[in-house]
């Protein structure tokens, strides 16, 4: 009988300190903050930007060559990780080739360039990879000098091209992108000879602002 009640008296103490034991153990436990909200990126919307870079002839000797800058206009639209859109850029540039012979100095060179191309790329978060094609043209002006005279005849050449790049959010509205590009241009007639198709490899790095904030909180 006395063991009953030792026990009985026992288990009646446990039961009386078990709430403060409770309170005094939540007490100490240490504050843990919990995880800020994890963010995804959302392509979808309308960007600008600006780009430049650096082409060359894939022959000829001697090959044009030389650099060039403008700008870009697009839009995207995501569904899940696949990414779709259209583009169109314009640019000045200084791509040439000079030579000389019989005291007569023939130039060719590209006073501009551009294309207007769809894209179609893969998604990892922050991150596109990314396919592209479509029409491209360039302004190129021809010019013979020599002997105190000169003579130069311009024209617009069309054609197409494709190629791929990457393109990075390095900030919530801001991107960076690298991208290859070969570009394979008509033939016209400079007076009255036809120059031959012009084939270029391009490639160039740019900058865009993302317009409609692309970033989606995920909690």
């Amino acid at each position: 009988m006395r063991n009953v009640l030792l026990a009985s008296a026992g288990m009646l103490a446990l039961s009386a300190l078990a709430p403060a034991l409770a309170a005094d153990m939540a007490a100490r436990a240490p504050y843990v903050k919990a995880p800020p909200p994890a963010a995804i990126y959302n392509w979808t919307g309308f960007y600008i930007g600006g780009f430049g870079g650096y082409a060359s002839e894939d022959s000829g000797n001697p090959k044009m060559e030389g650099g060039f800058g403008g700008g870009t206009i697009g839009y995207n639209w995501q569904a899940s990780n696949i990414v779709y859109g259209l583009e169109a850029d314009g640019a000045w540039a200084d791509v040439n080739a000079s030579i000389t012979g019989f005291g007569i100095t023939a130039t060719s060179k590209i006073d501009a360039l551009g294309t207007v191309r769809g894209r179609l790329g893969f998604a990892v978060d922050k991150v596109l990879f990314y396919g592209t094609g479509g029409y491209a043209w360039i302004d190129n002006k021809i010019t013979f000098s020599g002997f105190g005279l000169t003579t130069s005849q311009s024209h617009f050449h069309s054609g197409w091209t494709v190629g791929a790049g990457i393109e990075a959010f390095i900030a919530p509205q801001w991107s960076i992108k690298g991208e290859y590009l070969y570009r394979s241009l008509s033939s016209e007639d400079y007076f009255g000879v036809p120059s031959g198709d012009l084939n270029l490899h391009s490639v160039q790095f740019g900058v865009n602002y993302h317009f409609g904030g692309p970033i989606v909180a995920k909690y």
